[in-house]
């Protein structure tokens, strides 16, 4: 008898302790899941493709680009097709090049020939083509990046990029009223196909979000004011990349001009 209830005790125990960590397991499942962020991030509807748009080549001489854009369907200036059904701030200008040197802003050039300044010296240099809302075309032929050497506002030398890497796109600049309600979070990565090797971290006013897929995202719930993101390069345990410009951080404002009721 003195055994019997010796073993109904130990398995009593053992069922108690056993139920007790299945409870805690689903908990903690649950309270991840319902994990609730400020800022809701969804992926950009589909864009008109472009798929023979190509910069066909690139040239930076006396403080002036010359760039060769080869397209039947592609053209610089003109309005993405699908533009008023995007709801996210569109250029008035039309289609254009996006220049980035180094972690600096991008310009929008709507022309393939035109002058800007870069200061002598080493700089990682990416150009891509964009719609009129300034969403990139992902393919390898629509951009180009390089190390490049500059002297007296000429490229002097030009390598291919090994290392990978991530330029920040948008948001950028100023959102006003129904600009400011999606805004649309746009990246270019280099040597680094997203997934299971290489992931973005997008910090969005101090929220975190991790980013598995290359394409625009949606943010809805911005605050009006001045709102930071930052951009960082990680591999599949989470920790940062060591390659140049990583992580790289802007600075944006939502304005809205209507008065108050």
């Amino acid at each position: 008898m003195k055994n019997f209830l010796l073993l109904f005790s130990i398995f009593f125990i053992c069922f108690s302790c056993k139920q007790e960590s299945t409870s805690n397991a689903k908990e903690e499942k649950t309270s991840v899941q319902e994990k609730e962020y400020k800022y809701k991030l969804t992926p950009f509807t589909a864009s008109p493709e472009f798929p023979d748009a190509k910069i066909s080549s690139m040239e930076y001489k006396n403080g002036t680009f010359n760039f060769g854009i080869d397209a039947t369907t592609y053209e610089l200036g003109a309005q993405t097709t699908d533009a008023p059904q995007k709801m996210c701030a569109n250029s008035a200008k039309g289609q254009h090049i996006h220049l980035i040197v180094d972690n600096a802003p991008y310009a929008a050039k709507y022309v393939s020939s035109f002058d800007h300044d870069v200061e002598d010296g080493d700089h990682y240099l990416l150009a891509f083509l964009s719609r009129s809302y300034h969403e990139s075309i992902k393919t390898d032929a629509a951009h180009v990046a390089y190390k490049t050497t500059v002297k007296n506002k000429s490229i002097e030398k030009v390598e291919e990029i090994t290392k990978p890497m991530i330029f920040y796109s948008r948001p950028k600049g100023t959102y006003v009223d129904g600009d400011t309600e999606k805004v649309m979070l746009d990246f270019y990565p280099v040597n680094a196909e997203l997934g299971k090797v290489f992931k973005v971290l997008a910090t969005i006013n101090g929220e975190e979000h991790l980013l598995d897929k290359w394409q625009p995202y949606y943010i809805e719930g911005l605050p009006m004011g001045e709102n930071n993101i930052t951009l960082t390069l990680v591999d599949d345990k989470g920790l940062v990349i060591d390659t140049p410009l990583n992580p790289v951080t802007r600075t944006f404002v939502l304005v809205n001009s209507e008065p108050k009721k």
